[in-house]
């Protein structure tokens, strides 16, 4: 469902944020360094303030463009501590775009009210669910960097992430591991709190559980595949493309059908 009746304040914050984001988005090679990294940090503090607005307006509202918002703003947070330990790393302009557009579509599709008797461990739940998805997301960012500067090797050019391939490599195993480690607690966590979540025992087969299997199995399969096998490279990179796929099918594809497609508030 499109947003018409937001505060004309929220909507200016959103419009805000969105400009923020689109000024090292847009601009990034008209900018220094030092003036890129600034507005990107102005734009990730107004993210916040807009995902802050989000969670404690009355009634809270969550679906498929919120959850992409946090995303996007978890896959800023990740890059934020990555650019302090490795300040060569080149990756604004991409990010700030992928920012602006999660802030709009987070505007435009607010999603649906949250039901004021939620049991209390769905937060938890969604906290785990979500972070998963910016530790996915971030890797993703990060095997695309990996291509590219893969690409350029080929070509006896300078990688254009600005860190060494392998070090890209290392940083990109270490957030599937970690996003792993995060949707299994989530999926064990939807397991064990079934009944107080969606008034079934066990797990609840619907799109987004099946969706969020496949991509966990898919994920244990590449974590195995590096560990055992050693893979690395386009065959990495194509399994966890497959995995980031089926996930974010699981929720967010399952909520774009049922509030845009379908319009249905659910």
């Amino acid at each position: 469902m499109i947003l018409t009746t937001a505060p004309l304040a929220t909507v200016l914050l959103f419009v805000a944020t969105a400009l923020a984001y689109a000024v090292p988005a847009l601009g990034a090679a008209h900018l220094s360094m030092r003036a890129s990294r600034s507005a990107l940090w102005l734009a990730w503090l107004l993210h916040a303030l807009v995902l802050s607005i989000g969670l404690f307006d009355k009634p809270a509202r969550f679906g498929f463009a919120p959850a992409l918002s946090v995303t996007a703003w978890l896959v800023l947070t990740v890059y934020a501590v990555e650019s302090h330990l490795f300040p060569q790393l080149k990756a604004r302009w991409t990010l700030a775009g992928l920012g602006a557009i999660a802030v709009l579509l987070a505007l435009l599709f607010p999603g649906s009210p949250l039901h004021a008797m939620a049991s209390p461990w769905l937060p938890l739940h969604w906290a785990l669910g979500i972070a998963s998805y910016g530790l996915f997301a971030a890797a993703v960012v990060h095997a695309w960097l990996m291509t590219r500067a893969e690409q350029q090797m080929r070509l006896a050019a300078d990688s254009p992430s600005g860190i060494p391939l392998l070090t890209l490599e290392r940083l990109t195993f270490r957030l599937v591991s970690a996003g792993f480690v995060l949707l299994s607690a989530t999926l064990l966590a939807g397991w064990l709190f079934g009944e107080q979540l969606y008034g079934v025992s066990g797990w609840k087969w619907n799109h987004k559980t099946v969706f969020s299997v496949l991509s966990w199995l898919t994920f244990a399969v590449l974590l195995i595949g590096r560990s055992r096998f050693g893979w690395r490279g386009r065959t990495a990179v194509r399994v966890l493309y497959a995995g980031a796929g089926l996930l974010l099918l699981g929720y967010v594809g399952s909520r774009f059908v049922l509030e845009v497609v379908l319009e249905r508030i659910a």
